[in-house]
């Protein structure tokens, strides 16, 4: 597989002027949204619930999973140790949440790996740190009113992969999603579609080592900036697998160590 190409091809000066204002108002539009978003991590058993109804229906209306009776769908990665599962609300509604195992030597068990065993086990056992993102949804009538919902949700994952300091910030998608994926996050696909535990439809994996690109995705997208504060508020607990840095920075160290993050 190739390595992550961060050239930009070459573009009129009119045509570059006219992208930046336009991804200029799209980030203050997602700031703005972003300031009205309460994100809370999911601590209570009614928080619990009423998540994984919020995904049952997402799932459901995709013909990921068949109907059942409870009309929820979990499974048991949601009490993982190593797991945050957060639920990200809009003037009181819960609209959007996201799930994210932190994955190491020492925390050795995440979704992902179950299905791309041979893809990730060597990346584990190699010492590497793994944000594994899993159970991304949202409220359709939300998604359509706010178009960056999805950014405001998936910006989670990057603040964990600064957090923990990790080596990988993984994407298990359908193959129609890895377009926005590759585009927006500068995600590499590492394996094609194959069976997913507990899904009616094939799932790929993609990967983007942060450091890598942040800079880039901090010019584009300002928002995606946060700060040592809002981050321990999102993933300081005791339980939790403890964060490789000490001090309020933006950007970790590009690692030199060789594998998939490349």
């Amino acid at each position: 597989m190739a390595p992550l190409s961060t050239g930009t091809s070459r573009q009129s000066r009119s045509t570059v002027s006219s992208l930046s204002r336009s991804e200029i108002g799209f980030s203050e539009s997602v700031a703005l949204l972003l300031d009205r978003m309460d994100v809370r991590r999911a601590e209570t058993a009614e928080e619990r619930e009423n998540i994984y109804r919020l995904r049952y229906q997402a799932y459901l209306r995709e013909g990921a999973i068949s109907p059942n009776h409870t009309k929820t769908f979990s499974d048991p990665y949601d009490e993982s140790e190593n797991a945050y599962l957060f639920g990200l609300y809009l003037d009181g509604e819960l609209v959007s949440s996201i799930r994210m195992h932190i994955g190491s030597r020492e925390h050795p068990k995440f979704p992902s790996l179950e299905a791309f065993a041979d893809v990730l086990q060597p990346e584990v056992d190699a010492g590497k740190v793994i944000i594994d993102s899993t159970r991304f949804v949202s409220d359709e009538a939300t998604s359509r009113m706010h178009r960056g919902l999805p950014y405001v949700t998936i910006r989670l994952g990057w603040m964990a992969a600064i957090y923990f300091n990790a080596e990988h910030l993984l994407a298990a998608v359908r193959p129609e999603h890895q377009g926005f994926y590759r585009r927006t996050f500068h995600h590499r696909l590492i394996c094609e579609a194959r069976p997913y535990p507990r899904l009616a439809r094939p799932i790929c994996l993609m990967t983007v080592h942060f450091a890598a690109v942040a800079d880039h995705l901090y010019q584009r997208y300002p928002f995606f900036r946060s700060t040592l504060f809002e981050r321990r508020m999102m993933f300081e607990r005791s339980a939790a697998p403890k964060p490789a840095q000490s001090e309020d920075h933006l950007t970790p160290v590009v690692s030199e160590s060789p594998g998939l993050a490349g």
